[in-house]
């Protein structure tokens, strides 16, 4: 007998990120919702482990939630303001990272899905779609990892070649299986928030020059994995940009990016003019991946490597020596759209309206901005449904620069996927450099506000 399902105004299809905090989005609204997902129905892609919602692949981090001097910060800011259930979900799920929202990405996912599934205006459907629907009201959030059968049909829709790019997933190590007496805790230049430990929220493994060249030609010379033909030329995104790929471009690469010793103050080195402790030449930081604390994962070592050269080189890795992985480093080719050319300013697809995109696979970096984009995709179909002219968010805004950039500010001919920077936003040339970050939040806040009043999205209809 077949299963019936409810009717729907609006079918999603994906619940990571994006799909879920869009579903959300409608539902709050009275909008009902069918959201489809495939894992749970037979099918897994390459990164996931689990069927459930909203799964964090990459890191645990959401980057920094500082709204007065960061772009991400802010956008954090506005979604909250907007009643995201990301960011609700991520107050909940919430583990020490310093100035950071790091989250414990098990109870992150958990309360996701708790809350749809608990959603009376959302339907929860466990299969894959092949094709995109001919007719109906649709948000396509399949993410970068969408599957073969409907990234061509897609293709077919948009008479566009796919684009690609590879994303690296950092390994997790077990807390207990980390030799404290060569490592130490403490957040660079002693930042910290009151939820973390008494000295900081990273974890610290220092390195000497003689250590950090053995390392680095490590990198360079263990074994990778091996690209198909098709896949030699997928550029890299460099937010995630995976370490032995650094290390090739230079000997001093990784001294200037993860692995920088700046700021960092090792008790285990010291002397008469340090007596706290000197900068390490180099350092490996791990970052508290669940609540229990008993996981960090390697900050910004995403990596190529083959497992058993993982295991090998980072058990270099002063403090490591005895590391026990509960995950090792992967890669996996991410898809996305040439959005500038065949989104409209909604997300619509150009060429077939009734589609909106939204996620990552329109070509935004980054959970954060996955779930923003999918958050204002739910508000744009809410209110094409109650038959309301969308009034566009200020540009000044995170939310409205980011979307902006995705909908045809950026130069389609070199588009490739961005996470939200004050780059995007409009300029403030009157302002001194120094003080321009604070301008950028305060401007952007106000401007938030004023269209929350006008528009009254703060209280969901």
């Amino acid at each position: 007998m077949k299963n019936v399902h409810p009717p729907h105004d609006v079918h999603i299809i994906g619940a990571g990120l994006a799909g879920s905090e869009a579903a959300w989005q409608l539902a709050q609204r009275g909008v009902r919702v069918r959201l489809s997902e495939m894992r749970g129905g037979g099918d897994m892609t390459p990164a996931h482990q689990t069927d459930g919602l909203a799964e964090l692949v990459c890191s645990n981090s959401f980057r920094s939630d500082d709204d007065t001097k960061n772009a991400v910060g802010l956008l954090h800011h506005e979604m909250r303001a907007l009643d995201s259930l990301v960011m609700r979900a991520g107050e909940v799920a919430q583990v020490p990272a310093g100035s950071a929202m790091a989250v414990d990405r098990d109870v992150f996912s958990a309360e996701v899905t708790r809350a749809l599934e608990e959603h009376p205006n959302v339907t929860i459907v466990r299969e894959r779609v092949d094709s995109l629907p001919q007719a109906g009201l649709t948000i396509v959030a399949t993410g970068p990892l969408t599957a073969q059968s409907l990234a061509q049909s897609i293709v077919g829709a948009t008479g566009e070649e796919r684009l690609a790019f590879f994303d690296a997933i950092a390994p997790i190590v077990h807390r207990d299986s980390i030799d404290m007496s060569k490592c130490w805790i403490q957040s660079r230049w002693n930042k910290r928030t009151e939820a973390s430990n008494e000295d900081g929220d990273y974890i610290n493994c220092p390195m000497t020059k003689e250590q950090y060249l053995a390392f680095h030609a490590g990198l360079i010379e263990g074994e990778k994995t091996e690209f198909k033909e098709w896949e030699k030329d997928t550029p890299y995104f460099d937010g995630c940009m995976p370490i032995e790929v650094m290390a090739a471009r230079g000997v001093e690469t990784l001294r200037y990016g993860p692995m920088k010793g700046v700021g960092l103050d090792n008790p285990y080195d010291t002397n008469e003019e340090f007596p706290q402790g000197r900068w390490p030449y180099a350092v490996v930081q791990l970052r508290q991946d669940n609540k229990l604390g008993t996981l960090w994962n390697m900050v910004g070592f995403q990596t190529k490597l083959k497992y058993g050269a993982q295991v090998e080189l980072f058990r270099s890795i002063p403090g490591l020596e005895n590391a026990e992985f509960a995950r090792l480093g992967g890669l996996h080719r991410n898809t996305f759209l040439n959005s500038p050319q065949v989104l409209d300013r909604q997300l619509r697809l150009k060429a077939a309206p009734h589609v909106r995109f939204a996620g990552q696979v329109t070509g935004c970096e980054g959970y954060v901005e996955s779930a923003a984009i999918g958050l204002v995709a739910g508000m744009m179909a809410a209110a094409e449904l109650a038959d309301r002219d969308w009034r566009p968010l200020p540009r000044s805004t995170a939310l409205g620069a980011l979307l902006s950039h995705i909908t045809g500010d950026a130069e389609a001919d070199t588009f490739q996927p961005m996470n939200v920077n004050f780059g995007l936003f409009p300029p403030l040339h009157e302002v001194k450099k120094k003080q321009r970050k604070e301008a950028y939040t305060s401007r952007a806040k106000a401007d938030l506000q004023t269209w929350l009043d006008e528009t009254r999205e703060a209280v969901p209809a």
